[in-house]
C-alpha cells in the first residue's frame, strides 16, 4: 500500500531538518508518553492500537446492520455531535462526494441531526423523510448531551408515529456505553440494535469505532480497506525510525512554527468534498490542543474558492498563519474542458483539457505564491479518495495530535473547557 506523502520542502526554512534532528529526544519523549500510555489522558489512548484490535464481531453487526439499512431505508438519520458526527460525515464526502444525497444509485440518504440548535434544521430533515422509509442512528456515550438528546427525542416519535413502537424499535441503533448512561437504559429497555463507544477513546479520536463505521458502511464504505490504511498508518507511525518518521516530523513541524509566532495553522483543500475533513480537523486540534491558555488555532479554508475571499489575507495579512495543504490527485470523476469556434473568454487555450488538471495547476500556483508571501507550508498528497488512503488519514492526524499536544505539555484527551457553556445553557433554560 502507498502511503500518503507529505512534503515539508515550503517549511525548511522555518523548521529545518537539521533542528527536527536535534530535537530528536523531545519528540521520542512525547512517543513514548503516548504509546507506554504514561501521561495525562492515558485512559482514552485505545485508538492508538484500534486498527489492529478493533472487535471484529462488532464490526461483523455493523456490516450486517448496515446492509438491513440499505434494504429496508430510504433515508438514514444520524444524531450526534462533535466527534459523533464529524468523521462520518468527513468519510461519506471524501468517499461518495458531497452530492451523495442527490444520486439515485448510493444507497439510502444520509442527513445529520442533533448537532446544532435549530429548529429550522430539524424540520428541514423531518421534511426529507416525508413519505420514505427511514431508520435513526443515535450516537451519544451518556445519553444527555442537549443538542443530541433533543433532536433524537424528534426523530423518535417520528419513527413511532409512523411504524409504530415495535418497528420504530427495530429501526433505532444506539452507538453508546458499554454499561451505563441513560441511552443504554433506553436501548437496553427498548430493545435497540446497540454498539459501544469504547471508554478509552474519545469522540474526537472515534472515527474508526462504531460511531464512524456505521455511517460509512450504510454509504457503501469498504471497513476493511479502511481499516487497512489505518492499520499502514499505524506500523508506520510507530516503527519508521525517527529520522525518516514524517508522523512525528509534523508534529515536531507544528509546534516549532507555533513556538515562532505562528498561532494559527490554516487547513486548505483544494476539493469542495474535502471541506468536512477540515472540520474533523478542527475539533480534533482545537480540543486537544486549545487548553491551559495554549494551542494553535485550527481554521480552514476551501480552495480555490476562498482565494476569492480569504485568499488576501493568506497571501498578505499578519504573518502569524502557517498552512497544512490537503491534496488529492485523482478526482473521483473529471470533465474535459469543451470546445467553441469562438474565444469569448480568453480560454480558448484550456480547450480539451481535463478540469483537474486546472486543479492542480491552481494548487502548485497558488502554494509558490503563498511561499513567496512567507507563510510555512506542508503539502499531504495522496492519489486518489479511496477507503484505504482514507483509513490512513485518520490515523496520521490522530496519531500527529497526540504527539504534538504532548509536545506542546497539555492533556490531549479531556475537554475541560467546553462545560462551561453547558452550565450556563442548563440554568437559563432551568429558569423558563
Amino acid at each position: 500500500m502507498k502511503a500518503i506523502n507529505v512534503d515539508f520542502a515550503k517549511t525548511e526554512k522555518y523548521a529545518p531538518e537539521t533542528q527536527y534532528l536535534q530535537a530528536k529526544e523531545n519528540v521520542l519523549s512525547a512517543f513514548k508518553t503516548l504509546t507506554e500510555k504514561t501521561g495525562a489522558g492515558a485512559e482514552f489512548t485505545g485508538w492508538v492500537d484500534l486498527p489492529v484490535a478493533y472487535d471484529k464481531e462488532e464490526v461483523a453487526r455493523i456490516k450486517k446492520c448496515a446492509e438491513k439499512i440499505r434494504k429496508d431505508s430510504d433515508v438514514l438519520v444520524v444524531c450526534g455531535i462533535g466527534g459523533s458526527y464529524l468523521g462520518a460525515a468527513a468519510a461519506l464526502d471524501f468517499l461518495k462526494g458531497g452530492m451523495y444525497n442527490f444520486k439515485t444509485d448510493g444507497g439510502p440518504q444520509i442527513f445529520f441531526a442533533g448537532n446544532n440548535m435549530s429548529s429550522s434544521y430539524i424540520m428541514d430533515v423531518l421534511d426529507r423523510l416525508e413519505g420514505k422509509d427511514f431508520s435513526v442512528n443515535v450516537i451519544s456515550k451518556s445519553g444527555t448531551t442537549m443538542e443530541t438528546s433533543i433532536a433524537f427525542r424528534i426523530f423518535k416519535k417520528a419513527l413511532e408515529d409512523k411504524y409504530g413502537k415495535e418497528e420504530a424499535a427495530r429501526r433505532i441503533y444506539a452507538t453508546t456505553d458499554k454499561q451505563r448512561g441513560a441511552l443504554k437504559q433506553l436501548a437496553d429497555s427498548e430493545g435497540y440494535e446497540e454498539f459501544v463507544v469504547p471508554d478509552d477513546i474519545g469522540g474526537r479520536f472515534s472515527v474508526l469505532t462504531a460511531v464512524g463505521l456505521l455511517p460509512i458502511a450504510v454509504a457503501g464504505g469498504d471497513l476493511d480497506e479502511l481499516f487497512a490504511g489505518a492499520q499502514a498508518m499505524r506500523e508506520y507511525a510507530l516503527n519508521t525510525k525517527f529520522e525518516e518518521n514524517v508522523v512525528l516530523r509534523y508534529a515536531w513541524t507544528r509546534q516549532k512554527l507555533y513556538g515562532m509566532g505562528k498561532d494559527i495553522e490554516i487547513f486548505a483543500n483544494y476539493e469542495p468534498d474535502l471541506r468536512n475533513i477540515g472540520e474533523w480537523l478542527k475539533q480534533l486540534f482545537g480540543e486537544s490542543e486549545g487548553k491551559d491558555g495554549m494551542g494553535i488555532f485550527p481554521a480552514s479554508v476551501s480552495l480555490t474558492t476562498d482565494l476569492h475571499s480569504m485568499g488576501q489575507l493568506i497571501q498578505d495579512g499578519k504573518r502569524n498563519i502557517f498552512e497544512t495543504i490537503i491534496f488529492v490527485e485523482n478526482a473521483l470523476r473529471d470533465v474535459e474542458i469543451p470546445e467553441f469556434d469562438e474565444d469569448f473568454d480568453g480560454y480558448k487555450y484550456l480547450e480539451h483539457l481535463p478540469v483537474g488538471a486546472l486543479n492542480l495547476a491552481a494548487f502548485v500556483g497558488t502554494s509558490d505564491a503563498h511561499e513567496a508571501g512567507n507563510v510555512p507550508q506542508i503539502a499531504i498528497g495522496m492519489e486518489d479518495r479511496s477507503e484505504a488512503n482514507l483509513g490512513q488519514l485518520f490515523y496520521f492526524f490522530e496519531f500527529v495530535c497526540g504527539i504534538s499536544a504532548y509536545i506542546e505539555g497539555v492533556n490531549p484527551f479531556n475537554q475541560p473547557g467546553v462545560e462551561e457553556y453547558k452550565k450556563n445553557i442548563r440554568k437559563i433554560l432551568a429558569e423558563k
